[in-house]
């Protein structure tokens, strides 16, 4: 059986309808109403082998339920509906096996029961997620949508064990559902260049290992003593995940259980091992409801699970051969800067923190720029990271919203960050969110 997250309660001391607060908002405000979340592992009972489509569906089910408000009453005010690029459409050399709708915006919307106006499949890249919530948001305050459902579905654990399986015994994914879609197209033109690509510089695991070697060498640390930083870096992290059910690794471990080379850790690239990078073998999915505040009103949707989109930042780096520094990133520090400038706020007013963590160097360049420790106490995730909660493909934070805007519900008047990060530390976008009304 899929795990699906439960409703977070409403909070007796979010604003009320009548809020003066709110009142004075312009009916055009986006807010985010819903999120939902699904998983299964191989290993859970009851795993049933959900396909993409039907693993996206539930986590947009429940994201519909956890607005509290008549499914039709949402149903009906969703105009547009999004899907994160799974990995198996992600670039020319990705594949399908089992087949895949030829339509996965519709074909999920059909089975939540939404008719959209405008489906959208998003191009390839981890910073999706962030970037697309913001871009939905502003086609709302514009007035162009009145709401939209985004999702991303990742069962290539799924799939990779069904393709053991003798042929007959495989299902087969393949649906015709037509209909209008807007498909971005994968967006990775120049991601990698001529020059990188002539020294074996293609999989991400070597080009970030790549960056991690400038770094400590910046540094000045000795292989062993950066293993133990990277190690006391992502260790916090192991036990955020054994603490959240949709993880695909829910165990905590030791710094030094996550560096040190043995027959379940290897060492996949210096100075990584296994448990050091994102795990991408998962089966899990994510989905956020974002609509007016008019919308919102009009399904009658309580207060307390308006969230609000108070600061945000996309920005690209240089191509990795063209960067001065292979060491850092900046448009990643200068994306969460200006998020945070629009938001109003430093980064120690945010209560709650996701750092984008696919290797080591994506959250050091984050945590050195802005004077961030390992064990600052508000944890640098709210799902356990790439490696343990799960990787899964273009989608995780998606899951990293889900989580923030279930911690500011709880609390309210809190700020919540997102870093999202795509290509090789190469697009940023950053989400701040609060229920305080913007």
């Amino acid at each position: 059986m899929a795990i699906t997250a439960a409703p977070n309660p409403p909070n007796p001391n979010s604003p009320d309808l009548e809020s003066p607060e709110l009142d004075s908002l312009d009916p055009h405000t986006p807010v985010i109403v819903g999120v939902g979340q699904a998983a299964e592992r191989l290993t859970d009972p009851g795993y049933e082998a959900l396909g993409e489509a039907d693993l996206a569906s539930r986590a947009v089910n429940v994201a519909i339920a956890d607005t509290n408000a008549d499914s039709v009453a949402i149903t009906q005010a969703v105009d547009t509906v999004v899907a994160v690029r799974s990995f198996e459409i992600s670039s020319p050399l990705s594949r399908s096996p089992l087949g895949r709708p030829d339509n996965m915006p519709r074909a999920v919307a059909g089975r939540v029961g939404i008719d959209p106006r405008r489906a959208i499949q998003s191009v390839t890249g981890g910073q999706t997620p962030q970037a697309l919530v913001t871009e939905l948001a502003a086609e709302i305050a514009g007035g162009r949508s009145s709401g939209a459902v985004l999702f991303g579905s990742e069962v290539m654990s799924t799939v990779r064990d069904l393709m053991t399986r003798p042929e007959s015994d495989r299902p087969n994914f393949t649906e015709q559902v037509g209909g209008q879609l807007e498909d971005r197209g994968f967006g990775i033109r120049g991601m990698t260049s001529l020059t990188e690509a002539r020294h074996g510089m293609t999989a991400p695991v070597n080009q970030y290992a790549l960056l991690e070697n400038a770094r400590r060498h910046r540094t000045g640390l000795n292989r062993e003593a950066y293993a133990q930083e990277m190690g006391a870096l992502f260790a916090p992290m192991t036990r955020v995940a054994a603490a959240n059910p949709f993880a695909a690794r829910p165990t905590e471990q030791t710094a030094d259980e996550l560096v040190t080379v043995d027959e379940s850790n290897r060492k996949v690239a210096e100075p990584f091992t296994r448990l050091l990078v994102a795990r991408d073998q998962v089966n899990q999915a994510a989905a956020v409801i974002v609509i007016s505040v008019a919308a919102a009103r009009a399904a009658g949707i309580d207060p307390a699970r308006w969230v609000f989109l108070h600061g945000h930042a996309e920005l690209r780096e240089q191509t990795l051969m063209a960067r001065p520094d292979l060491s850092v990133a900046p448009a990643a520090a200068a994306a969460l800067d200006h998020a945070l400038d629009v938001a109003g706020i430093t980064l120690d007013d945010a209560a709650h923190l996701d750092i984008y963590s696919c290797f080591p160097i994506a959250v050091f360049n984050i945590c050195d720029a802005f004077g961030l420790r390992a064990d600052d106490p508000r944890g640098l995730t709210v799902t356990g990271g790439l490696p343990y909660f799960g990787g899964p493909g273009n989608n995780y934070s998606m899951h990293a919203i889900a989580e923030i805007v279930g911690r500011v519900r709880r609390a309210p008047g809190d700020y919540g960050v997102v870093v999202a990060n795509g290509g090789i530390l190469s697009k940023h976008a950053v989400g701040i969110y609060s229920t305080t009304p913007a």
